[in-house]
């Protein structure tokens, strides 16, 4: 099985490119590009590989050979969640001689009150109380199948946020598993596809979404606006996905749809309150920034910042919080620091359990860091925030 190093060194001289030129025409670093071609890089960054498919005319699937990308949490985070990854992973749950047996009625309530914790980044407090919560919805039985589906969305999206990935799996498997309706099933593939971004499986994201997105087109005359929503969010992740694999026609294509769901809604929408499922103009156009950032043209994502409505229905923070790191990155690729340090500040006093959770957060504080001559106190906090290494 060829390497990433042998795809690249293979495509480059058909391209009739040096190294050297290779790093020239993707801004990629000649030392980077030796090193990947003689494998001493180990797993390469998503984004590397998408700069150097883009003059090689391939696809960063291609050159990563679709593999999952690195990043596992650290120790601190694998032990918050070991509750929640025991119950989803671990042998079904029994009651004991003296256990009550749950009811769906007490854990529909649970979960409605819980649900807060979720769309409000709150981890400590729910790597505390969902994992007796999960083994309660097993027990339902049967009956108990549409709350139990509901809370393992929750539980696979909450997985994704904190890079449990196999855990993810499973819980967004079995949610799909036990859909009732394609709307149902089509709330856990939207999930399913960030996961797949997440890892950096850009094909199998692709064909999820595109597979769905099929599945779920409307007729727009007489579409219902939780028709039009999931359809949307498929648009968006078959964007997402195609942005990041080099295929820029494909991602403007489904924007583009989106944005005409997103039009026929005239306002954010949230099937049944989900919070996961808010879909509309604000959040189309969260994602059209959120394309600009993935291939680095900065003025147009604070350009396109500044033209989000937010009117109506507020987006889920985290995709709130995603458009803010585009825009700090943004800001540092203008080398406007000072503007970048105030966006990280305003997610970190807003969502301080949700930052440190965040990759970008941590390369865009490091661009800042590796631009300084001495830190302020501000910035060394924004570096303890995002867990960013000593050798930043």
């Amino acid at each position: 099985m060829s390497s990433v190093g042998d795809r690249l060194r293979e495509l480059r001289k058909r391209a009739d490119l040096t190294q050297r030129e290779l790093a020239q025409a993707s801004g990629v670093s000649f030392r980077t590009v030796e090193n990947l071609e003689q494998g001493r890089c180990g797993t390469p960054r998503l984004e590397t590989l998408r700069k150097l498919a883009a003059p090689l005319r391939t696809t960063t699937s291609y050159l990563q050979g679709d593999r999952a990308e690195a990043g596992d949490p650290d120790a601190d985070t694998v032990e918050r969640w070991a509750g929640v990854r025991s119950v989803l992973m671990g042998p079904a749950p029994v009651l004991g001689p003296d256990d009550v047996p749950p009811t769906v009625a007490g854990v529909q309530t649970l979960v409605r009150d819980m649900t807060p914790l979720f769309s409000g980044d709150q981890f400590t407090e729910l790597s505390t109380v969902l994992p007796p919560l999960l083994r309660e919805a097993e027990l339902l039985g049967a009956e108990g199948r549409s709350v139990r589906v509901r809370l393992l969305q929750l539980a696979g999206w909450l997985m994704v946020q904190t890079r449990q990935f196999e855990a993810a799996e499973v819980a967004l498997s079995r949610a799909l598993d036990g859909s009732a309706d394609r709307l149902e099933g089509a709330a856990t593939v939207t999930t399913q596809c960030w996961l797949l971004l997440r890892q950096g499986r850009l094909s199998a994201a692709r064909e999820l979404a595109v597979r769905w997105a099929d599945e779920l087109e409307p007729r727009m005359s007489r579409a219902t606006p939780d028709e039009l929503s999931a359809w949307g969010w498929a648009l968006l992740r078959l964007s997402a996905a195609s942005v990041r694999d080099e295929r820029p026609g494909d991602a403007d294509d489904a924007l583009r749809l989106a944005h005409a769901a997103a039009v026929a809604l005239g306002r954010e929408h949230a099937p049944g309150g989900d919070f996961l499922r808010a879909f509309g103009p604000t959040t189309v156009a969260l994602k059209r920034a959120e394309n600009a950032s993935v291939v680095q043209r900065p003025d147009e994502v604070l350009r396109l910042s500044a033209l989000v409505p937010m009117g109506g229905r507020r987006p889920t923070s985290n995709n709130w919080n995603r458009h803010l790191l585009d825009v700090a990155n943004a800001e540092v690729e203008l080398r406007n620091y000072g503007r970048a340090i105030e966006k990280l500040t305003e997610i970190r006093n807003n969502s301080p359990e949700w930052l440190p959770n965040q990759r970008f957060a941590r390369d865009i504080l490091g661009k800042v860091v590796r631009q300084r001559r001495r830190l302020t106190p501000e910035i060394r906090e924004l570096a303890d925030a995002v867990r960013l290494p000593a050798d930043m």
